[in-house]
């Protein structure tokens, strides 16, 4: 490799896919995605052989290069770079087996190890199949969890942001039964959140200033106390501390009309207060290409926004939109990291 081609690797962003639950859909969508030409470096947690059988039922072509030796035509369409992590029994897509559920895992361990010890600047991350890690014993509640865990991190310290190309959400709580939300919800928790997706909005989107909306928990935000007191005692009190600190929030706006498309330009990014609150919306308004992102793990982390589709496993129908849009933003995520350091 000349010194040029050196230099011009080393900008290239190096990521990892985690591919997934083998019997889902992540395996075709890994091989459409490859099909691609990629500026950047990417390396495939997975199965080499599910990967190929995939290929040959999508009737797709796809040489698979040894991770640890990382070719330059391995960017190319139909190359893709993988690891050697076998599954303990064949795949069949469409049929979880318990059995499979340590290769999934260990997929997982190597990728979240590889980007803490520098080796990759981030992971794109495939659907995985929770009940099937339970059933294994592994108490798994979320991907987000897991690499939060790896990190050294609490699961808190991690927030989940998923986006489209009309909106950016970002979450306050996430799997909690609707009647904890509001005893969960306190001035602290709040800030410790805006702050992640202030900063992140700043170093992953490089948006210089922020400008943040904040939904209130309750309808109508309360209705100045009538309709709830959480808007009055906890989140007006809070907005004022922030913006006297020089961030630029705005709230607690009522969720029913935050999100028309007038307000919305207005926004870089809306802080919602619970699952069903934010994620409706921003789903319905373009599903597809839709990304789970988690904000304040010390790499950059993009997922699909969608699951295992086992019905579709194996068939050829599954859309890999999500995981293109996945990929794209992890690498402009990684290249504005670069800036924001430097």
């Amino acid at each position: 490799m000349t010194r040029q081609a050196s230099q011009q690797a080393s900008l290239r962003a190096r990521l990892g896919l985690i591919v997934g639950e083998p019997a889902g859909v992540g395996p075709e969508l890994a091989v459409k995605l490859a099909q691609q030409t990629r500026d950047c470096e990417l390396v495939a947690f997975t199965d080499a052989d599910v990967l190929i059988e995939a290929a040959n039922r999508l009737g797709l072509p796809l040489a698979l290069h040894d991770a640890n030796k990382m070719y330059e035509n391995s960017r190319a369409a139909g190359h893709l770079a993988v690891t050697a992590h076998r599954t303990a029994e064949r795949v069949v897509p469409g049929t979880l087996n318990v059995r499979n559920a340590q290769h999934v895992l260990d997929c997982m361990h190597e990728a979240s190890r590889l980007c803490l010890a520098g080796k990759l600047d981030g992971l794109v991350t495939g659907p995985v199949h929770k009940g099937i890690l339970c059933e294994a014993g592994v108490a798994f509640s979320g991907m987000t969890g897991f690499l939060a865990t790896q990190a050294g991190l609490r699961e808190s310290d991690v927030v989940m942001m998923l986006a489209n190309s009309q909106m950016r959400v970002a979450l306050v709580t996430t799997h909690l039964p609707l009647r904890a939300v509001a005893d969960s919800i306190n001035a602290d928790l709040l800030e410790r959140v805006a702050m992640i997706l202030h900063n992140s909005l700043q170093r992953d989107f490089g948006i210089a200033s922020p400008r943040i909306a904040v939904l209130g928990l309750n309808p109508h935000a309360g209705e100045d106390g009538h309709l709830g007191t959480e808007e009055r005692d906890i989140f007006l009190p809070w907005l004022a501390r922030m913006r006297s600190r020089g961030f630029d929030m705005i709230g607690p706006l009522p969720a029913d009309t935050a999100f028309l498309p007038q307000r919305l330009t207005a926004f870089d990014a809306v802080l919602a207060m619970y699952h069903d609150q934010g994620l409706p919306v921003l789903k319905f308004s373009g599903f597809q290409h839709a990304v789970n992102i988690s904000l304040g793990l010390p790499y950059v982390r993009v997922a699909v926004d969608h699951g295992t589709a086992l019905d579709l496993a194996g068939r050829g129908l599954a859309d890999h939109s999500s995981l293109m849009t996945a990929l794209t933003h992890a690498e402009r995520f990684v290249q504005h990291r670069r800036r924001h350091c430097a």
